[in-house]
């Protein structure tokens, strides 16, 4: 029987959720929820559901679900993920909710606890640890084809204009990047950050953050808002161990292996099929599926609201950093 999915938040991410889950023969969507009425009608049109025009209406009604996304803006775009995702777990529902967890570490905070108390699932849609490079890129991490890791660095830009608030770029682009940066190198312990705004800004639209990992791997990210063109390219990724080094370039489209003592390479183009972005939301989603169905105990939930959560205070870290011109270790 399939699993009966809710999304809350119709706006371009709850339809792109909505996309993936209709795809999916182990899932049907049975309720779409938003607060602007003509959103959840639309949506409710568009995939055979019911409307609900607030969380709790829609857990009020006795519908019977087995896991939500929770797709509502971020903070930065007049939205909120605090509220709704405490009711959802509240409900004991198993959520997978959008970046960033929360702004705020105290509320991100209490969404874990929630979940951990009531051992509910929960995770974040960080999308890009699932591509087929990536999971490829680990494996290797994982054999020691790398040997000790000593390396990395990663590069996320994006073309984006909006002036929400100062700290936009570093908490609504990173958490992306900085959990592709754990995924393969573990706990950060320590950071130092250097900012800027760009030409006509007035938020800190580009960063450079270094790194000390707990297992003593040193990294660098590199961030912004401006400095993105097409033949820049969106996001890469450099791991240098011992023994070779391995480049992950766009997220999904090609990742090459080099090894320390031979001068051949390997490269691979579009592991999976996987030709851009947007079919990374599919990879994910059908992860949390698959993990929902098999069953896997809370805590080893993949992309966890746990790690979103280390995310952000790595990200409040780096602003702390940047702000008293130190180095800031991580809190626990």
């Amino acid at each position: 029987m399939a699993l009966r999915i809710g999304i809350v938040g119709m706006g371009g991410i709850g339809n792109r959720h909505a996309r993936v889950y209709r795809e999916l023969d182990e899932t049907d969507v049975v309720a779409v929820c938003d607060i602007i009425e003509e959103r959840a009608d639309k949506a409710a049109e568009e995939y055979d559901a019911r409307a609900f025009y607030s969380v709790q209406e829609m857990l009020d009604s006795g519908i019977d679900l087995d896991a939500c996304s929770m797709c509502t803006a971020g903070e930065e775009n007049g939205g909120d993920h605090y509220e709704p995702t405490m009711e959802l777990l509240g409900a004991g529902l198993p959520v997978l909710g959008e970046k960033p967890i929360s702004n705020r570490i105290d509320e991100a905070e209490e969404m874990v606890a929630l979940a951990r108390e009531k051992s509910i699932p929960y995770a974040i849609d960080l999308n890009h640890r699932f591509t087929p490079a990536a999971v490829r890129a680990r494996e290797w991490v994982d054999e020691g084809r790398l040997g000790q890791l000593h390396i990395i660095n990663m590069r996320m830009w994006i073309p984006n204009p909006n002036e929400s608030s100062p700290w936009f770029h570093l908490r609504a682009l990173h958490p992306h990047s900085i959990d592709v940066m754990r995924y393969f190198c573990g706990d950060v312990k320590s950071v130092h950050a250097f900012c800027s705004k760009g030409k006509g800004r007035t938020i800190w639209s580009n960063a450079q953050i270094g790194m000390l990992f707990e297992n003593g791997v040193v990294g660098n990210l590199t961030g912004s808002y401006d400095g993105a063109l097409p033949q820049y390219g969106l996001e890469h990724c450099d791991v240098v161990g011992s023994d070779g080094r391995f480049v992950l370039e766009e997220c999904c489209k090609r990742l090459t292996f080099m090894h320390r003592r031979k001068i051949e390479r390997e490269t691979y183009d579009f592991l999976g099929g996987m030709r851009d972005f947007g079919e990374t939301f599919h990879s994910r989603i059908s992860y949390w599926v698959r993990q929902l169905i098999e069953g896997v105990p809370p805590e080893r939930i993949e992309a966890s609201g746990a790690d979103a959560l280390t995310a952000q205070k790595i990200i409040e870290a780096a602003i702390e950093s940047f702000e008293a011109g130190k180095t800031v270790d991580i809190p626990g």
